[in-house]
């Protein structure tokens, strides 16, 4: 069994040199001094505190001994300011849009000094040595980059197994701390899938994350007992508290994805403790994160909604740690961590001005933006998206009709939010035989090609809500799978966004009248841009505009195009395999067959 990253950091700690610094006997190489300490420990905010650090890690905090500060010893005055831990995000999903080297340095002008990422994004498309070389890429970062193992949960079968032998493999590396979120319903659906990785994690010592949303009484409960000791999925108090009574880390999101940290912050109102409350994104885009920042300023909402300074910031750093068992490491600020700190201004003004991450100053206000190590991903990860030897034209996305008919009934993905759909029925026009989408109506195509495992398999439905009036969009960034998603007014410009993914090896891509009008290439894995942050959001912005000027409505049209594959939200999605329906665990035909059609085939 792989030693963990948490104790081969322990175990190879200069203990000795921590001591004798502590003691007066020998300097630190860094001593902030005048600092007031907010102390997660105690929830106190301590004044005039003294922070002696050593070879990266801390060796005395208070009133030190006067050996501490020698010649050498660059004394950071922290007169004025506050002192904390730095942040840690405990749910993210890093592999997407932006590769990790580009993440991390605006994570760390966040006051963010650890991170714990899924892996679950690259197994279905890269295999095992995509996500090894996913992990390579947070290796030797300037702060502490951890993972979790990929769960995978799919509507499509193939894209929700992973060999044993694999996933021991990534179980086993040292970034490795756990497994990563599973469905509720595919634990309770298959657990003879699920236990047997569930055993070899805990085997491990390892944490098992969660994904409930939606889950309550019974199933939360059956759910619960089966060691999974988190989730991020609670969208309102009463979800929060029920989790908390079943022993469960509650993490609460605000991210690019979803926002609940204003209806669950009514927890104020209840009597309840926090420390098992936790503060996460879930994933943060490059949009918001230029926009709006990063674990700043999910922690400084936080103490704008009521929470105190000391919970809010606690539920940033060492509540996180304690779920993860990390916090031998990293948390807190006290003798024997690692040095990870963030000055701020007051503890109520989450605005870093100073970090230090692994006993290193990586960033000061009014710097150019940190480094960050630059990883080259394989060939392999960047060769990904394969659609096989058949052609991708028009005929690819046909709805065969039935035989005679001049009209039919078919099945349709409804958007009833810009996530959540719903099956409807339709009745719609037949030409020459095909099943033709209505524009007008805002009933489009939607399509999946596998791009790995079938390569150029393809199942063709009808959705409505995207709102196009011509032209098409697609994505290789389809989660939980291993497909390529188009929507699209016109088959030929859906057949030619699908090309040019293909071209790139990955992205988004707009088409209307047989011209690309925008894109975003994604290269690494069909998931990731290996650009600047400040680029990716500038395409993004000019691909959304794009998808918006065809006459679509959508707020964040990249993110429901990529959505409508996932097994995460309800109810009916999409794969290579055809429509299927989330209620009922089944994949059910586009085409109504009609009791005229039926009575004719016997």
């Amino acid at each position: 069994m792989a030693i963990s990253k948490v104790n081969r950091l322990l175990a190879e700690r200069d203990i000795q040199s921590l001591m004798d610094t502590a003691l007066g006997k020998s300097p630190a190489e860094i001593v902030v001094v005048n600092a007031d300490l907010v102390n997660v420990y105690s929830a106190e905010i301590l004044p005039d505190c003294a922070i002696a650090i050593r070879n990266g890690w801390i060796a005395g905090v208070g009133k030190l001994a006067p050996g501490c500060i020698g010649p050498e010893t660059r004394i950071i005055d922290a007169a004025g300011y506050t002192v904390i831990p730095g942040f840690i995000e405990g749910h993210t999903h890093l592999a997407t849009l932006i590769t990790p080297d580009h993440f991390v340095p605006h994570a760390i002008c966040s006051g963010t000094t650890t991170i714990i990422t899924e892996t679950m994004e690259a197994y279905p498309v890269a295999g095992l040595d995509g996500v090894m070389d996913f992990l390579a890429s947070m290796q030797e970062q300037p702060i502490t980059m951890l993972a979790t193992a990929p769960a995978l949960a799919s509507i499509s079968p193939a894209g929700s197994r992973i060999p044993m032998a694999d996933l021991c493999a990534i179980l086993d590396h040292e970034a490795v701390i756990g497994l990563g979120e599973s469905y509720w319903q595919a634990v309770l659906k298959e657990p003879e899938l699920y236990l047997p990785r569930f055993r070899e994690t805990l085997l491990r010592d390892q944490v098992l994350e969660g994904h409930g949303a939606g889950a309550s009484g019974p199933k939360l409960m059956a759910y619960a007992a089966t060691g999974v000791s988190s989730c991020h999925e609670s969208i309102s108090c009463e979800d929060a508290i029920e989790r908390l009574r079943l022993g469960m880390a509650v993490m609460i999101r605000e991210g690019s994805i979803r926002k609940e940290l204003s209806a669950i912050s009514a927890i104020l109102d209840r009597n309840v403790s926090h420390r098992r409350l936790l503060l996460t994104t879930d994933g943060v885009n490059p949009l918001h994160l230029l926009k709006d920042g990063y674990l700043d300023a999910v922690v400084q909402k936080a103490i704008d909604l009521g929470f105190s300074p000391v919970d809010a910031i606690r539920m940033a750093t060492l509540n996180v740690a304690e779920h993860f068992g990390i916090d031998a490491v990293v948390g807190g600020i006290a003798p024997g961590k690692q040095a990870d700190l963030v000055m701020i201004p007051s503890p109520d003004r989450i605005e870093p001005q100073c970090v230090v991450a692994k006993g290193k100053v990586v960033w000061e206000t009014g710097d150019i933006m940190p480094k960050a190590r630059r990883h080259a991903f394989s060939t392999h990860s960047r060769n990904t998206v394969h659609l096989g030897s058949a052609v991708m034209d028009a005929s690819r996305f046909k709805v065969d009709a039935p035989k005679g008919a001049s009209a039919s009934e078919v099945r349709v993905m409804k958007l009833i939010t810009e996530l959540v759909t719903k099956e409807t029925r339709e009745r719609m026009p037949v030409v020459n035989g095909q099943i033709c989408c209505a524009p007008a109506s805002d009933i489009l195509k939607v399509a999946a090609i596998d791009r790995r495992y079938t390569p150029g398999k393809t199942a063709v439905g009808f959705i409505q809500g995207f709102g196009l009036r011509s032209g098409a969009f697609a994505t290789s960034a389809a989660w939980d799978t291993t497909d390529i998603v188009v929507v699209g007014a016109d088959d030929a410009d859906m057949a030619m966004a699908v090309q040019r993914i293909q071209e790139m090896q990955g992205g988004f891509v707009v088409c209307d009248q047989g011209k690309i009008v925008a894109e975003l290439a994604l290269p690494v894995m069909g998931l990731m841009a290996d650009e600047p942050a400040l680029v990716i959001r500038e395409r993004m912005e000019a691909v959304t505009s794009a998808v918006q000027a065809l006459g679509s409505k959508l707020s964040d049209p990249m993110l429901t195009l990529s959505t409508l594959t996932t097994a995460a939200i309800p109810y009916c999605r999409i794969s290579e395999e055809g429509l299927f329906d989330l209620k009922s665990g089944r994949y059910h035909p586009v085409v109504v067959e009609s009791s005229e059609t039926a009575i004719a085939r016997q």
